[in-house]
C-alpha cells in the first residue's frame, strides 16, 4: 500500500505558507510515497515541482478548484480548470482531461462545503474526502464517510496542510504501483482507504485561525 497525502497547499496557493521543496521534504520524512499538490485555482506549484532536479516523493498533479458551489479537488489534470462554474460542470471538465474529481471537506460549514450546496455532487464525484485532518471536531468527517459509503464512493484522506509541518496528518493508503496513473485508477476503483490523525488545535498556524475567524464573522453578519 502506498501512503499518499492527496490535499496539500504550497506558497503558490493564496493561503499556503511553505515552499514546494519544504512540502516534498516533509512528505519524505513522514514516510509518504506521494503527495498531491492542490493549490487553490492554480497549477503553478505543480509546474514548479515538475521543474525540480530532484523530488524525494512522487508528485500527483492537482489543484483545488473554487466552483460556484464550493471547493473541488482535481487530480491528474495538466490544464487549468476554470473557477466559478457549477460543481457538476466542473467535474465534467476534470473528466475531460482524464482526471479524477474529489470532494474535499464536503460537509464543513465554514470550508466551502459542496455537499451542503449541491447534494448531487457526491454521486457525480469519483471520491469523497472522508478524513480531513484540519477539523477540531470529527462530525463533518463522519458525515462525509457515511454519505460516501451509502453511495458506494471511495473515501480518501488528506491533511489539507497549508504549512509543511502538517503534511501527512491526513493520508490515503492506495493499493497501486508508485506512478500517477496507477494511483488515480486505484482511487477511482476504490482500492484505497483513509487514515491519519487530527491536527491538534494548539498547532494550528496563526493564518488558519485568522482565516476561520474571518469566515465566522462574515456568517454572523449575515
Amino acid at each position: 500500500m502506498l501512503a499518499c497525502d492527496l490535499h496539500v497547499h504550497t506558497r503558490f496557493s493564496k493561503d499556503g505558507e511553505s515552499s514546494v521543496e519544504a512540502v516534498l521534504a516533509r512528505a519524505a520524512t513522514v514516510g509518504l510515497a506521494a503527495v498531491a499538490i492542490t493549490d487553490h485555482d492554480t497549477l503553478e506549484g505543480v509546474r514548479y515541482a515538475a521543474g525540480l532536479a530532484e523530488r524525494p516523493v512522487l508528485v500527483i498533479p492537482g489543484m483545488e478548484v473554487t466552483t460556484s458551489d464550493g471547493h473541488l479537488i482535481a487530480l491528474g489534470v495538466s490544464e487549468l480548470v476554470p473557477r466559478d462554474r457549477p460543481v457538476l460542470e466542473t467535474i465534467e471538465l476534470v473528466h475531460a482531461q482524464g482526471g479524477i474529481a474529489i470532494l474535499p471537506h464536503p460537509y464543513h460549514r465554514l470550508r466551502h462545503a459542496v455537499g451542503l450546496r449541491d447534494p448531487n455532487a457526491i454521486a457525480a464525484a469519483d471520491a469523497v474526502e472522508v478524513f480531513n485532518s484540519r477539523y477540531i471536531f470529527g462530525s463533518a468527517n463522519r458525515k462525509a464517510a457515511r454519505r460516501a459509503a451509502r453511495l458506494g464512493k471511495p473515501g480518501v484522506g488528506g491533511s489539507d496542510s497549508h504549512h509543511a509541518r502538517y503534511v501527512g496528518f491526513g493520508r490515503t493508503l492506495v493499493d497501486a504501483e508508485p506512478e500517477v496513473g496507477a494511483i488515480l485508477e486505484a482511487i477511482r476503483a476504490g482500492h484505497c482507504y483513509a487514515a491519519g490523525h487530527m491536527t491538534p488545535l494548539r498547532t494550528y498556524t496563526g493564518q488558519s485561525l485568522r482565516s476561520t475567524w474571518r469566515r465566522v464573522r462574515r456568517r454572523v453578519r449575515k
